[in-house]
């Protein structure tokens, strides 16, 4: 992963751009994302893309350096996305790629960490050469084999793989990709849609870059990409060298399978560069919640980037101040052919291990544990019309508390997926929704309240069984607080009013009803300085649950 070990921040490249030039251009490449992410959100066949926001696209530099992500996109590919293009280089080649070319993979290990996610990426050319990548990510509704759930012990038994190769070759599709593509998924037209809804914007951000390469009479993006990278690594270790030198430790437990995950870290800041070791972190599993690293990176370096320099745009100079490793084998660095489906459940706490590090020097500018490392349902059936169908449900719980404020409720951190509206919910899965409410004092308490959880209750609505996954964490060991502040609540999931084991595979019958209790999220502070009109105002609103106001 990247790394530099100088003890000086680079030199300003040199560069023809001035100042106004160069916001401007930076400028427009991020705009030129964040209306390539609108079209793919418009175009979208699945609610994972257009209501639950799982997907993200960047621009990258002909050597696959990032430049620009959209604004939104979701925090692990930012990370991700940039080592997808390099690897598409390194695999395929520059000198086997031709205009119209549009390249992809699903490849956990160069990828985004699990199948689930399909990355395409386009060449940009200019005057017969590339000059720039076009690439994107989306969670597609199915990807075959089981369906997503800790009960796979390989990788191939979690469905489509893609290897990188051509989708399109000169603008000309592979039918043969599609025809296998169709086949493997329970949603032929959802994923094959979400797929070209991607190309549209990919195809939206080439004419883009055209334009701006033709009014700024530019040769290419280097020159400009070295400008933009160059300032933001500039930044990031002036950033890393304001933190005292030396080694922070911390280590926490997580709900695991059989058994907690223990994570350990070690993170060294040395002058303007930082090394984080997972060295001592549980070993892989055979249950598919294993992270590769390309996940731990990126999970890494987000939590890192928000503590140091959380308004800076996303880009390569970021990840070039950074190392991380972790021990082959390990449950953050598995190897391969470990099933990773469910990788979420052990890379969405990787912000608050670094968090856990970094809490001595920075607990004024860091969010307490959030309760929404990841809750959704997976749900899949067969319709009346004799289609297959799956859909994925996201729940979120409470977010953090911080020094500024509470935390947000039913918020999703690290993941910034969005909660999904009761009326999708009824429209796409086999599931009627009878409530939909936060829970009471479900946040730490603290001077500032971590964020509620909701408790959301549904009852199976369909002639025939239907399968459900249910992806919950922090049913075991709740989000802590921060500098003093209490634990949220920790997550349930009954099922008609028993607890369950909710990480297998269940099958439903009509008329069965499902609870589901989303963790709240850690205080900031002590409680007793919580603002007495800010304690009346929960008791008020129902937020604080027993606590009464004296």
């Amino acid at each position: 992963m990247p790394n530099d070990q100088t003890n000086e921040a680079p030199s300003p490249p040199a560069t023809r751009f001035d100042a106004v030039t160069l916001e401007v251009l930076w400028t427009r490449l991020i705009s030129t994302v964040d209306e390539a992410a609108k079209t793919l959100r418009r175009t979208s066949f699945s609610t994972l893309v257009n209501e639950s926001n799982d997907f993200a696209c960047v621009i990258t530099d002909a050597d696959g350096r990032s430049l620009a992500q959209n604004t939104e996109s979701i925090p692990s590919f930012i990370g991700t996305l940039p080592v997808t293009v390099k690897a598409i280089i390194a695999e395929i080649g520059k000198a086997n790629m031709v205009p119209g070319d549009i390249l992809v993979t699903n490849t956990p290990w160069i990828a985004t960490g699990h199948l689930n996610d399909i990355s395409l990426i386009k060449p940009i050319f200019h005057d017969g050469r590339i000059v720039a990548f076009a690439a994107s990510t989306a969670h597609a509704p199915d990807i075959g084999g089981k369906v997503r759930s800790i009960e796979a012990r390989e990788i191939f038994e979690e469905g489509f793989h893609i290897p990188p190769m051509k989708m399109v070759s000169a603008g000309t599709p592979d039918a043969t990709f599609f025809r296998l593509l169709r086949a493997a998924v329970r949603t032929p037209d959802q994923t094959e849609g979400d797929v070209w809804a991607q190309v549209t914007g990919l195809d939206l951000i080439e004419r883009r870059l055209a334009d701006l390469i033709a009014e700024y009479a530019l040769d290419d993006l280097d020159a400009l990409g070295s400008e933009i990278i160059g300032r933001c690594e500039q930044a990031m270790r002036r950033a890393i060298t304001a933190l005292p030198d030396g080694n922070y430790y911390h280590e926490m437990q997580t709900d695991g399978i059989d058994t907690p995950i223990t994570f350990r870290i070690k993170l060294t800041v040395a002058g303007n560069s930082i090394r984080v070791d997972y060295a001592g972190t549980s070993e892989q599993v055979e249950r598919a919640i294993n992270c590769p690293m390309t996940y731990t990176f990126a999970m890494t370096a987000y939590a890192l980037k928000c503590a140091l320099l959380a308004d800076l745009p996303n880009t390569e100079g970021i990840f070039n101040c950074l190392e991380v490793t972790a021990p082959s084998g390990s449950i953050v660095n598995p190897r391969f052919p470990a099933s990773v489906g469910g990788r979420m459940a052990v890379g969405h706490y990787l912000p608050v291990v670094v968090f856990g590090a970094l809490a001595a020097v920075l607990s004024d500018r860091l969010i307490a544990a959030s309760g929404s490392p990841l809750w959704s349902i997976i749900q899949t059936g067969v319709r009346d019309d004799g289609r297959t169908y799956a859909c994925v449900l996201f729940f979120n719980g409470g977010m953090g508390a911080t020094a500024a404020g509470d935390g947000q409720s039913t918020y999703a951190w690290p993941s910034n997926v969005s909660n999904v509206p009761v009326e999708l919910i009824e429209r796409e899965s086999a599931l009627f929704v009878h409530a939909k409410q936060l829970r009471p004092g479900s946040g730490g308490k603290g001077r500032f309240r971590g964020g509620l959880g909701q408790e959301i209750v549904l009852e199976v609505k369909s002639p025939t069984r239907v399968g459900m996954i249910v992806m919950a964490e922090r049913c075991r060991f709740p989000a802590s607080g921060i500098a003093g502040g209490g634990d949220g609540a920790t997550g349930e999931v009954l099922i008609d009013g028993q607890a369950v084991d909710h990480r297998r595979n269940l099958v439903l019958n009509d008329g069965q009803h499902i609870v589901l209790r989303t963790p709240g999220g850690g205080g900031f502070g002590s409680a007793p300085e919580r603002d007495h009109d800010a304690l009346r105002h929960d008791c008020e609103e129902g937020y604080a649950g027993d606590e009464t106001f004296d």
